[in-house]
């Protein structure tokens, strides 16, 4: 009995930080297939589609370390509630656009408000031993499958709504901030605490950026982790501000013909994957193969899904690219951040977790501006090519530089 409380103990705060992650990437699919017809409702090119993209992830640069930073010093929770309250006002701002660069500056301010899947993956690490770390990583992508499978296709309905009730593709910003608000709510009733304040490391509490970047890239192994992350960021960047462009190009899908919803769709199937893989798969198939097999035959499947997807004009294609993809996806984000929590010294998982995804945010601003100059300027195969090549040569990196993690 005594054996049971404390494992149903152990596992409340995994499950309520994955309601907690759940629903706020619930709200981040609600945009994904929706904002490139919404800059172009604005006139937007092809290149500003993507910068849309690009700012989104520069101000998550900027912020993911430093929310992880101060889930160090102050806790978890608080640093959670806040960032969740600034994604409802960041939310709303998007619903009321009037003009491309109103839609731009409400990306700027989401990118800032969202920037705490760090502090989300330092209370995973807070919660759980070495051994089960990398399932409960898998929860947090998981939470990214759930958004991904209700978020756009509620995305895409939602914007069909807006659009035959005259008031656009603002509805779909409106819902997000309500769906935010609710998130708030849950987390400030539901949510405990994972994290003594204070309980850092002294020279963690008071490094700055710099000092905090160069700790975490002299430790063993994670500059190598780091460069496949970026890689395998990069890529996903490249297909997530292209993909609507890319099928309305090569299978016609306008938002005439309802193309907003069918891009919502195919997102909820590649969310659906990587929902089964993430949250039930992953922890057999790390027992089975551990997170470096993992992470190899991962960015496999991704450079080949990226390079097929080069290729689409069909939508059995599409959806075959989409499968490898996603499959890759699915192992590839889990084994990366268990292979750098195990390599993160306990009292600085946040900081630490918090430069990874600052890693990734980087790469995300690359990635778009990246995508969108080469599908307007050279053709719209070349972004996913690009892609390809990147998880190719961060497959190389893997193979060769983290074999000792």
């Amino acid at each position: 009995m005594l054996y049971s409380r404390a494992r149903m103990k152990a596992r409340s705060p995994l499950a309520i930080v994955f309601l907690t992650v759940a629903l706020d990437l619930l709200g981040f699919g609600l945009i994904i297939p929706v904002a490139p017809y919404y800059a172009q409702h604005f006139h937007a090119s092809e290149t500003e589609v993507a910068l849309l993209g690009t700012v989104y992830s520069a101000m998550q640069f900027v912020f993911v370390p430093l929310w992880g930073r101060l889930s160090d010093r102050v806790g978890r929770r608080p640093v959670l509630l806040v960032s969740i309250l600034a994604s409802a006002v960041s939310m709303a701002m998007f619903g009321a656009a009037q003009s491309y660069w109103w839609l731009f500056a409400a990306r700027a301010f989401s990118g800032a408000a969202t920037a705490n899947i760090a502090v989300a993956q330092a209370y995973v690490a807070d919660v759980t031993t070495p051994a089960n770390r990398a399932k409960g990583m898998g929860l947090i992508g998981a939470a990214f499958g759930i958004g991904f499978v209700l978020g756009p296709f509620a995305g895409g309905q939602l914007s069909s709504l807006g659009r035959a009730i005259g008031i656009g593709y603002g509805l779909v910003g409106y819902g997000a901030a309500a769906l935010a608000l609710v998130n708030f709510g849950l987390a400030l009733a539901l949510l405990p605490e994972s994290h003594k304040p204070g309980t850092a490391v002294e020279g963690e509490a008071r490094a700055g950026r710099l000092a905090q970047l160069r700790e975490a890239f002299s430790l063993p192994g994670l500059t190598g982790l780091f460069a496949v992350f970026f890689g395998a960021t990069f890529a996903f960047a490249n297909l997530e501000w292209t993909f609507a462009l890319l099928t309305q190009e090569r299978l016609g899908w306008t938002p005439a013909v309802g193309g907003d919803r069918y891009n919502g769709y195919v997102f909820g199937f590649i969310g659906v994957i990587a929902a089964v893989i993430q949250g039930g798969l992953i922890g057999p198939l790390t027992r089975r193969l551990g997170e470096r097999r993992l992470l190899w035959g991962g960015l496999v499947l991704l450079s080949a899904g990226l390079a097929t997807l080069a290729t689409v004009r069909t939508l059995p294609v599409l959806l075959a690219a989409c499968v490898l993809f996603s499959m890759g996806n699915s192992v590839t984000g889990p084994s990366v951040a268990s292979l750098v929590s195990r390599r993160a010294p306990a009292g600085s998982q946040g900081s630490v977790l918090g430069v990874q995804q600052s890693v990734g945010a980087l790469a995300r601003v690359v990635g778009p501006t990246c995508g969108g100059l080469l599908f307007q300027h050279v053709g719209s195969a070349y972004p996913f090519v690009t892609g390809s090549v990147a998880m190719a040569v961060a497959l190389v990196i893997a193979l060769l530089a983290i074999r000792d993690v």
